[in-house]
C-alpha cells in the first residue's frame, strides 16, 4: 500500500501541539498487509487547521478557521472512537466546564446552543472505557477541572471534591454549510465520514473478540464476516448496521460476559482499573489501564495465543485513588509479580520495574482452559 503523507503543523497554532512531519507511529497497522482492499485517495486537508491531542492509539485533529460567534456550536466525531466531550468557555475573569458530550464516530452533536461570546473556546475529549487504557490527555496548556460523570463547573480553575484536572486545548470552529460552528475530532489516519464509521465498528467488533483488524475504515470480505457473526451472535438482523443506535448496541455488547475470551466485570458501586498480561512463551507483556465503570463488563482486547493470561484489578474513588477497606486497597490480583505504572503503560521487560520507572504488582493467573473466563469484581 502506498504511504500516507504526513503533513507538517505550520506555525501559529497553540504550543505542545505534535509535528507530524516526522511520521507518527501508525498503531492501528493501516500500512500492513492483509486488509481487505486498497483505500482509495482522500484530498489532503490544509496543515494549518490542525490541532492535535492524544487518545488511545490516536492523534486528535482539531480543523478550524476564524468565524464570528453566532449559531449553535457542534462537535463533529471523524474518530474510530466514541468518544465524550468536554467544552470550556473562557470569559473575562470566568471560566466554566461542561461535559461529558457522548459523540458516535462519524456524527456531531450540539453543545453550546444560540449566540455565543466567549474570550476563548476550549476542548477536551476521552474514549470510552470499553476502548481500554486510560487515554493520554491532551496537550493544550489550560488546565480546567471536570467529573467523572456528567458536569457544570462554574469556576473551573478550582477543582473541588469529585473534580480533577484535565488538559484544555484552545480552538477556533469553522463555520459550516448550516450556518453553525463546528470543531472536529480527526485521527491522524484523516478519516472521512464514511471510514470513520466503519473503523468505529471495526474496533468494536475486535474489541468484541471478532476478527475484523486491521482497523482502517476501508471495507472488504473480512470485515463483512466478523459484522455477520457478531449480528448473528447476538441475534440482529442487518438493518440495524444503519440505525443511529447501532453505536450503542454495539458497546452494550461489548460490556455484557461472553462465551469466549476474557470478561471483567465490575459488581462494585466504584470505577475499576484494570490490567492484564500475557505470556507468549517468549516474553510477558503486561497492559493497562482499562476503565471498568460500575455494573459494566469489559473485554480487554487479547492477540494471539498466548500460553496464559494474568490480570490485576483495583477500585478508585473519583479523585482516582485507591479505593480502601480496613486500610487495604480493594484490589483482585495474585503472586505473579510484574510491572505496571500508574498512567497508560506497556512493556514485555517484567525485570527490574523500579528501576524502569514501573511498580511491581501482584497479578492472578486466569484460567483459560474452557475457552471464556468472566471475573467479578464484587466488595468482600
Amino acid at each position: 500500500m502506498r504511504e500516507r503523507k504526513k503533513k507538517a503543523v505550520m506555525a501559529g497554532l497553540v504550543p505542545a501541539i505534535h509535528d507530524l512531519s516526522s511520521g507518527a507511529k501508525n498503531v492501528d497497522a493501516r500500512h500492513k498487509a492483509g486488509h481487505d482492499e486498497l483505500e482509495t485517495r482522500r484530498p489532503r486537508r490544509s496543515a494549518l487547521t490542525r490541532f492535535l491531542m492524544t487518545l488511545p492509539a490516536a492523534i486528535i485533529s482539531f480543523f478550524f478557521s476564524s468565524a464570528p460567534a453566532f449559531a449553535d456550536l457542534k462537535i463533529c466525531n471523524r474518530m474510530s472512537y466514541v468518544v465524550e466531550a468536554a467544552i470550556g468557555i473562557d470569559d473575562k475573569a470566568a471560566t466554566a466546564t461542561r461535559g461529558w458530550f457522548r459523540i458516535d464516530p462519524a456524527t456531531c452533536r450540539v453543545v453550546v446552543q444560540g449566540t455565543l461570546t466567549a474570550d476563548r473556546i476550549l476542548l477536551n475529549a476521552r474514549a470510552l472505557g470499553v476502548y481500554g487504557a486510560s487515554p493520554i490527555p491532551q496537550s493544550g496548556s489550560d488546565m480546567l477541572c471536570v467529573a467523572q460523570d456528567n458536569f457544570v463547573i462554574a469556576a473551573a480553575r478550582q477543582c473541588r471534591s469529585g473534580q480533577t484536572q484535565v488538559a484544555f486545548t484552545q480552538v477556533t470552529p469553522t463555520q459550516g454549510t448550516d450556518g453553525n460552528l463546528i470543531a472536529y475530532l480527526a485521527e491522524d489516519s484523516e478519516y472521512d465520514d464514511e471510514q470513520a464509521r466503519l473503523a468505529g465498528i471495526q474496533r468494536l467488533l475486535v474489541i468484541a473478540g471478532y476478527d475484523a483488524a486491521p482497523i482502517d475504515g476501508v471495507d472488504g470480505p473480512k470485515t463483512q464476516a466478523a459484522l455477520a457473526a457478531f449480528l448473528k451472535s447476538r441475534g440482529l438482523s442487518s438493518d440495524i448496521v444503519g440505525s443511529q443506535n447501532f453505536f450503542k448496541t454495539m458497546v452494550e455488547a461489548v460490556q455484557t460476559p461472553s462465551a469466549t475470551g476474557l470478561t471483567w466485570c465490575n459488581d462494585t458501586p466504584h470505577k475499576v482499573m484494570a490490567a492484564i498480561a500475557t505470556d507468549d512463551g517468549k516474553s510477558v507483556t503486561s497492559r493497562g489501564w482499562y476503565r471498568i465503570d460500575p455494573k459494566t463488563c469489559l473485554h480487554p482486547d487479547v492477540t494471539g495465543q498466548p500460553k496464559q493470561i494474568f490480570s490485576f484489578a483495583e477500585a478508585v474513588d473519583a479523585d482516582n485513588r485507591a479505593v480502601k477497606l480496613k486500610d487495604r486497597p480493594l484490589s483482585w490480583g495474585g503472586d505473579r509479580q510484574l510491572c505496571t505504572r500508574e498512567t497508560k503503560f506497556e512493556t514485555n521487560e517484567q525485570a527490574d520495574c523500579g528501576a524502569r520507572g514501573f511498580a511491581t504488582t501482584g497479578f492472578g493467573a486466569v484460567d483459560m482452559s474452557s475457552g471464556g473466563k468472566t471475573l467479578r469484581f464484587a466488595v468482600p
